[in-house]
């Protein structure tokens, strides 16, 4: 007889010797398909991207697995094609970096963050929730390439990195880009099924050419989008649990829980040595927080600065207090010339949970 690893620890099988079980069956969801939708007007002006997925019917909406799809070419700003070797590319994470804002509307409702800043949600979420082969492959669909010389802006010089000639060449004389992926908003995050009878609008704002473009030439450009789709999934759900929906619905609310990510920008003004702000968050505390540094320029636009070009700014202390008590542990003391700063890498991946 096996010896116990304690005296209260109780005796288990393993499932390799349950012979005669049998896998359940999943009846709940009949059948699923993708349904595309367009948007409700034209989009080659550079007017917002709308999209209008109406509630009607019996089906459920899976979010979670729902796409936007987005083709989209590079021009002159008076809609010339570009000659051979202009020195003009997209930046990284070109589907996402397309625009600005992304407002998602529940029955009329919005249940998004109003922040100009979802291109750097999406690229730092993207650059640290995947690993290096998604990077490598699936990335690739969203123009998603990892930046080893983010600083570099001329995509026709021997010195450019391979990940900015790749989005060169894929540009190119005006050639029509091909992109799809999920969208990074909090309600595509989550798993639950979206209840039928609830209409949903998606409002996207797109950014500027000289945010979204990258390029040492004195020429403006402009970013046309041929053409833009959403595939959403729909989950056509069995008549018992729709009638048990329903039922519940009497008494109560269908509950979503979410993971809210909020993206704020401060700006330091121009030769400050420190900065300090105030109740950056009130009520509920984040989870997670990701401070990124970067110039003002970028931001606003300007095609020879990278907008996700982050520098640490020789930054040499950082301290994040909750009710006047430092947290999670004493203020980080930094100093890049010696290469000490193993706190605040490690903290990369310990607030992770890696």
């Amino acid at each position: 007889m096996a010896t116990l690893i304690h005296q209260d620890s109780p005796i288990c099988v393993k499932s390799e010797l349950d012979l005669f079980s049998i896998p359940s069956t999943q009846a709940a969801i009949e059948f699923g398909k993708f349904v595309e939708y367009f948007p409700l007007s034209n989009i080659r002006d550079g007017s917002p991207v709308e999209f209008h997925i109406s509630g009607s019917g019996d089906e459920y909406l899976d979010l979670a697995d729902s796409y936007i799809h987005v083709t989209a070419k590079i021009t002159k700003s008076d809609g010339a094609p570009l000659p051979d070797n202009e020195p003009v590319a997209p930046v990284n994470l070109f589907l996402h970096s397309l625009f600005s804002l992304v407002d998602v509307s529940l029955n009329d409702r919005i249940i998004s963050s109003a922040s100009n800043t979802y291109p750097y949600r999406a690229y730092l979420e993207t650059l640290l929730n995947y690993g290096e082969d998604a990077k490598k492959s699936l990335l690739s669909c969203e123009a998603f390439f990892k930046d080893d010389k983010p600083y570099q802006v001329d995509p026709v010089s021997e010195e450019a990195c391979e990940s900015l000639k790749k989005r060169y060449q894929l540009m190119a004389n005006s050639r029509t880009l091909d992109m799809i992926g999920q969208l990074h908003c909090d309600i595509f995050q989550q798993n639950r099924l979206m209840l039928n009878l609830v209409d949903m609008k998606i409002k996207m704002i797109r950014s500027k050419p000289n945010f979204c473009l990258l390029s040492t030439n004195n020429s403006e450009y402009n970013v046309v989008l041929e053409h833009a789709s959403l595939f959403v999934r729909k989950a056509k759900v069995s008549p018992g649990v729709s009638l048990g929906h329903a039922k519940a619905l009497e008494k109560t609310s269908a509950k979503y829980p979410i993971d809210r990510v909020v993206c704020k920008t401060y700006s330091i003004p121009k030769g400050s040595l420190s900065f300090m702000q105030d109740n950056v968050f009130l009520g509920s505390m984040p989870k997670r927080l990701i401070i990124t540094f970067v110039k003002n320029a970028a931001i606003n636009g300007q095609y020879s600065l990278n907008a996700f070009n982050f520098k640490h700014h020789k930054l040499n202390f950082l301290g994040i207090y909750l009710d006047g008590q430092p947290v999670p542990c004493k203020p980080m003391e930094l100093n890049y010339e010696s290469e000490n700063y193993i706190r605040a890498y490690h903290s990369l991946f310990s607030g992770f949970n890696r």
